[in-house]
């Protein structure tokens, strides 16, 4: 299965991004495992700080049971500052065991003393003494057990950052070697393939672009956009081909129309020009002259009909004097007998410079001699303007009259006929022009216009 040109492209980023997200929660589950043991290392510092809070609070507590057991009177701010000490003692108990760090034998031995230190319960002496006599010992003990955890915990841990740093350093770089070399592995496996399959098709380009058309192999199912490019390239390759064929063919049978009419103009009418003087030559020194004037009058509508099959075949005026002149003495042919409209032929000496290939300029002949004798047929116009113009490289043609105007789509070819405005426009684009039709800038009529691209150069 092959993977669409723009899955392609951003295969190897997306892999290059996958690694780095794996290495991103590789680093946070790290650094998560190193915030837990900071945590840790904050705990105890508090339970330390508690403790010591807690000892120094004891240790005044029994200074001052000492003190009023000594005295002979009850002193009331002994005993208030008694009370103050032993709420600092029960803060800095419940701050340890919010650490969670003393076994459950600590806790109750704690809560029980805080209990039992209690002055709001009566001033005890005796009692007092005793329970301080108990839990200052275990205070130093948990003092010294806390204490030996932390530097044990301090010392483990500076070593765990500089394992975690190295460990993270290693893997860091390990994948992003290996990130960097599959970004580069995938990236140059599927340019490699892209480039290889634009190559064929560039290959293809180039050797039409020559003139050997070779259609570029299609495959057999179009997978991605190159398989797309490639049946694009083979169609218009086949098109181009049947194009290419078609102006041939036309351009052959061009030169084939050329050949009658000269062999016509060369052969059949120099052998009736002959006929002629010979049918004078027997008017004159015979006593058959009506027959004789008879036939000659007929011979010479069959030259004249036969002249006219000349120029429908290859205009001579086209190769002696060029395309406007062309126009010009067809139109004068055409406009002559009575009914027919008035014309303005205007061509500028730019237009009768212009060097247009022989097919392209009998192709442009026949498509004005059509769009003229579209007017002369349909239009009923009194009024005919056909004028030729070079404007931004292309060469403007354009057939206007007054008369009646037409529907494009009514003259669409169909099966009982209409094939005139369809031959137009194939023959417009077998030179690689467009042809239009709009409304006309007299007051009635259709406007007719021809833009044929030039070559430059």
């Amino acid at each position: 299965m092959r993977l669409a040109l723009k899955h392609q492209i951003i295969m190897a980023p997306a892999a290059v991004l996958f690694l780095m997200t794996l290495l991103l929660c590789f680093l946070q589950f790290t650094y998560w495992d190193l915030s837990v043991k900071r945590q840790q290392a904050k705990n105890l510092k508090t339970a330390f700080i508690a403790l010591a809070e807690a000892d120094m609070a004891s240790q005044r507590m029994e200074g001052i049971v000492g003190f009023l057991a000594q005295a002979q009177m009850p002193d009331a701010k002994a005993v208030k500052q008694l009370s103050f000490l032993h709420e600092h003692l029960s803060a800095a108990f419940e701050q340890l065991l919010e650490t969670e760090l003393l076994g459950m034998s600590d806790t109750s031995l704690l809560r029980q003393s805080v209990r039992d230190l209690n002055p709001e319960q009566g001033v005890d002496l005796d009692n007092l003494a005793e329970g301080l006599k108990l839990l200052r010992p275990n205070i130093k003990k948990l003092l010294n057990s806390l204490n030996q955890q932390r530097l044990d915990f301090g010392a483990l841990h500076q070593e765990d950052i500089e394992a975690l740093v190295a460990e993270t350093t290693f893997v860091t770089i390990v994948v992003l070697g290996i990130a960097i070399l599959l970004g580069i592995f995938l990236s140059l496996a599927f340019a490699r393939n892209i480039l290889s399959r634009i190559k064929i098709l560039s290959d293809s380009a180039a050797r039409i672009t020559a003139g050997e058309f070779v259609p570029p192999p299609a495959p057999d199912k179009v997978r991605d956009e190159l398989d797309g490019l490639a049946v694009s390239i083979n169609q218009m390759t086949d098109q181009l081909i049947r194009v290419v064929a078609a102006e041939k063919l036309l351009e052959g049978a061009e030169e084939e129309r050329r050949r009658i009419a000269m062999d016509i103009h060369d052969q059949t009418l120099a052998e009736l020009s002959a006929v002629r003087r010979k049918i004078e030559h027997l008017r004159e020194h015979s006593s058959c002259g009506e027959e004789a004037i008879s036939i000659e009058t007929d011979l010479q509508k069959a030259m004249t009909n036969l002249r006219v099959v000349m120029d429908n075949l290859h205009p001579q005026t086209l190769d002696i004097l060029g395309l406007p002149a062309a126009i010009e003495s067809m139109l004068d042919n055409v406009c002559e007998p009575p009914g027919t409209p008035t014309y303005h032929f205007m061509a500028g000496d730019d237009v009768a410079k212009l060097q247009l290939p022989r097919l392209t300029q009998v192709t442009v002949y026949r498509i004005i001699v059509e769009a003229v004798n579209n007017v002369l047929r349909h239009a009923h116009a009194n009024q005919m303007e056909v004028a030729m113009s070079l404007r931004s490289n292309s060469l403007i043609v354009i057939v206007e009259d007054n008369g009646r105007g037409f529907n494009l789509t009514l003259q669409l070819p169909t099966e009982s006929g209409g094939r005139g405005v369809h031959n137009v426009q194939e023959r417009a684009r077998a030179i690689g022009g467009q042809v239009r039709w709009q409304s006309s800038r007299f007051s009635s009529g259709t406007r007719f216009e021809l833009e044929l691209p030039l070559n430059e150069g």
